[in-house]
């Protein structure tokens, strides 16, 4: 739970902070870099460790990607400019890949299938106290220190984790040799990267059909290719592709996939919309972000009782309808909407997703063994986390474009995006008197309303990957080969 409240707080705090951030290292046009390139870094090692996880044991691959992420956040607070920011978030998401999943394998190995939603609801509850705190603490550094502190927060609470894990974690197990394809991870890594490049900077920094987006996307289709390849012939696989071909690993992924970008979209733009179009504070922001985070663990916490009362399929419909039921309503909203009609979407937002995870751990863990756990645990949150990947970078390139075709209707031009960016350091005043009235904020109200568009349409198809899940007992558990 300590560890997950450090990567927690991260998130919180950094989406609360990054309006100043920009504000101070400029850059406006690598805005969602920071998170995509974190979450980049996350994808492609949470199957690494997983994986390291099932063989090594959970405790010292944890440890591992805890100090990791550590010096990634030490080096983040003495960022001088966005590029270097974006380098040190790569290291910092390098060790959060281990985070997660392995700390969700854990509970899964401590608790039998039917404790595991309640202990999901109390790390769920840590999102929503880390959520609570996280704006609070988020705003009050940024006015009273500095942001570099949104970073150097973690460290006291990383050693403690280390220390609390080193004590307290015992395991049993099996020793064997091993041989795990490294040189896939990469390929994979390469595959990921280019993809992601493809995405964000196409249309952008060059047009969508041009050169280097053909070279890119030609880069993720050969790389993923020789990735496949490798896999399939590799004695010990990194990715046990039999095991995601199966209906119910197939169907919980592919709608975790798009639940992940949902989340991605709403931590990213709901704190830009509520500074720099509703011209509230970062700690109103703030809230109107932890709502998510408060209706997540909820909803964790009653799946328990949802799971004995409709099973899990029909659960996990439920949730999936209540995700696309919030995003429509989030796109939908009036522009006079103010900060709590946008936390109340957040909310409820939080609530679908928590019943979408939480079914979704309880019916993976409880089909595969202990030897297959890890892998299994992290294989649904690599595919949120791509989906987050993906998600940002999709998203990003969205805003771009409305940005553009506003500012272009409205004659500002590209002096539009270093207004947005003062605007979003000083508030909607800041904006220069020399630009048309109101062309700024409306400019990225319009953009953030694409945006919310976007969101609904892959919380739909989160929703329909979750009604295809097939009916399982929910607390079955799978025996030791």
């Amino acid at each position: 739970m300590l560890a997950l409240f450090m990567t927690a707080v991260e998130v919180t705090i950094v989406a609360t902070a990054m309006p100043q951030i920009v504000g101070a290292l400029g850059g406006f046009s690598r805005y969602t870099w920071v998170f995509s390139g974190y979450l980049l870094t996350q994808t492609a090692t949470i199957l690494v460790f997983g994986k390291l996880a099932d063989v090594y044991g959970r405790r010292p691959v944890l440890i591992a990607g805890i100090a990791v992420f550590l010096v990634g956040s030490a080096l983040c607070g003495f960022a001088w400019s966005m590029p270097s920011l974006i380098a040190f978030r790569l290291l910092q998401g390098l060790g959060a890949g281990s985070i997660q999943p392995i700390a969700i394998t854990i509970a899964g190995d401590l608790f039998a299938p039917e404790d595991r939603p309640r202990v999901q609801g109390w790390l769920g509850s840590v999102w929503g106290f880390a959520a609570i705190v996280g704006p609070l603490a988020g705003g009050f550094i940024v006015e009273t220190l500095s942001w570099h502190w949104i970073f150097w927060i973690n460290l006291p609470f990383g050693v403690l984790t280390i220390v609390g894990l080193a004590v307290f974690l015992r395991e049993d197990v099996a020793r064997r040799p091993h041989r795990i394809d490294y040189a896939g991870v990469g390929i994979f890594g390469l595959a990921i990267a280019a993809l992601l490049v493809a995405v964000t900077e196409g249309g952008v920094v060059w047009p969508w059909i041009s050169v280097p987006t053909l070279v890119l996307v030609g880069g993720f289709v050969a790389a993923t290719a020789l990735w496949l390849a490798r896999e399939r012939r590799s004695p010990e696989p990194m990715v046990d592709l039999d095991l995601w071909r199966t209906r119910l690993m197939a169907s919980i992924n592919l709608s975790a996939l798009f639940a992940g970008a949902v989340i991605i979209g709403v931590t990213t733009f709901v704190p830009i919309y509520v500074q720099g179009v509703l011209d509230q504070s970062a700690i109103v922001a703030g809230f109107a972000l932890t709502a998510m985070s408060v209706g997540w663990p909820l909803a964790s916490m009653a799946s328990g009782a949802l799971l004995r009362a409709l099973e899990a399929r029909n659960t996990m419909r439920l949730g999936g309808v209540l995700l696309f039921c919030a995003a429509v309503a989030l796109a939908a909203m009036p522009a006079s909407a103010g900060p709590a009609l946008v936390g109340a979407c957040s909310f409820a937002i939080g609530i679908g997703l928590g019943l979408l995870n939480t079914t979704s751990v309880v019916l993976i863990q409880g089909s595969v063994p202990w030897s297959q756990r890890a892998s299994a645990t992290a294989s649904n949150v690599f595919a949120r986390m791509l989906g987050g990947t993906l998600g940002a970078a999709a998203l990003g390139a969205v805003l771009n474009a409305a940005l553009g075709r506003r500012f272009a209707q409205s004659g500002v031009g590209n002096a539009g995006l270093d207004a947005i960016r003062d605007m979003l350091e000083e508030g909607a005043a800041a904006a220069p008197a020399s630009l048309p009235g109101g062309a700024i904020v409306d400019a990225l109200g319009y953009a953030v309303t694409q945006v919310y568009v976007a969101l609904a349409m892959l919380a739909a198809f989160s929703m329909m990957a979750a009604w295809l899940i097939p009916r399982r007992p929910a607390f079955a558990e799978a025996a030791e080969e």
